[in-house]
Parts: structure tokens; sequence; C-alpha cells
């Protein structure tokens, strides 16, 4: 395998059918001179609407070695699987309003924007808004602190702990402020978010 590079190719997709695409995602693939799959990319289309409508846009390959030649499927992962963890654990869990089981699960989760919550006896319930893309690979984590403390805790993968409010989460990176300050890390960064619950302001 060589060094991995990151390609930027332009598309441009066009809606033949009658009938608006609502949503439709792929998966575009790179193959060396022998054929051996080297990288992928995920292209999202959302509301194109009928009649020859063309969409124009860029899509990010990270490919290892030298692409020769390229090939789209329909076969995009429409869920990633995520494990889902509270502080403490037991926790009963919802996504989107449907009960999931108890905290630890694991649960696979559609590509777009959820909303997970939490439940346990003797705590105050918690939401936690998560993002999912198509770049997300299966395999992470998220966990939600039941209780009152001050900060949010953010655990990246070198060993660093950071603490301070949360401002976003997407499938690229995370926002944090802390001192006043806001920060931004890159999601692969960041191996584990600790959330804590926190009163709503006084009107």
């Amino acid at each position: 395998m060589g060094k991995e590079r990151t390609y930027i190719s332009d598309v441009e997709a066009l809606n033949l059918s009658d009938k608006t695409i609502s949503g439709a995602s792929f998966s575009l693939y790179l193959f060396d001179k022998v054929k051996a799959r080297i990288g992928e990319g995920f292209i999202n289309l959302t509301n194109v609407s009928a009649g020859e409508e063309t969409v124009k846009f860029q899509v990010t390959i990270a490919a290892s070695g030298s692409p020769n030649s390229v090939a789209v499927s329909t076969s995009a992962p429409r869920t990633v699987s995520i494990t889902v963890n509270s502080v403490p654990q037991g926790a009963a869990l919802t996504v989107d309003g449907k009960a999931a089981g108890t905290t630890p699960k694991v649960v696979d989760v559609a590509i777009g924007k959820h909303m997970l919550g939490f439940e346990k006896e003797g705590f105050n319930p918690g939401k936690f808004p998560l993002e999912i893309t198509s770049h997300d690979a299966p395999g992470g984590s998220v966990s939600y602190e039941l209780g009152s403390a001050a900060n949010d805790t953010i655990e990246l993968r070198d060993g660093s702990v950071l603490t301070g409010d949360l401002i976003s989460v997407s499938g690229m990176q995370v926002e944090i402020r802390i001192g006043g300050n806001a920060q931004t890390f890159d999601r692969n960064q960041v191996k584990r978010i600790l959330l804590t619950e926190r009163a709503p302001a006084p009107n």
C-alpha cells in the first residue's frame, strides 16, 4: 500500500427521472491498474428536482496508491454502528424518540441528524444532538453524563482531557468553548465526549 493521498473530483449528477430525488447515496471507488480497490468516497444527493436537473459539486476521495479507474455504486452504507454510553451506565436510551435499550448500547444510526435521549431514576433526563455523515466510520462512541457537573469533557486520542462547553458535533469536527474561547478539533482526534446536563437558564 502506498501513502494515502486525498483527491478532489468534480462531479455532475443528472436527474433523468420524472420524480424529485428526495435523498440518494452512492459510493465512489478508486482502483489501481491491477483492479485493486485503493480508495473510496461518498456522494449524497438531496432534493434534486425532476426534469433533468443537473447538480454540480466536488467529492473528496482518500486513496492509497495511484488511481487508474473509478466506479460508482449505490451500495453506500446508510447506517453507522455507534456505541452509546452514559455516566452512570444503565440509562434508558431513545434515538429520535424511539426506545433503543439501556446504555451501554450499540445502535445503528442512519446518516443524518438525530436526537439521543437518556433517562435514569434519580437523575435529570438529558438529550444529545448527534449528526452522522457518510464519511463516518462504524465503531465510534459517544457518552452522556447524567448529573449537574459544570463542564463537558472531551477526551482526545492522544490522552489529553479538555473541559469546557460543547458547542457542536458533526461527522467532521467537534467545537468546544474553553475559557471563553471556541476551539475546533478534527472528529478523528476525539476519542470520547462526556456531556453534562445543565439546568435551563432563567427567563
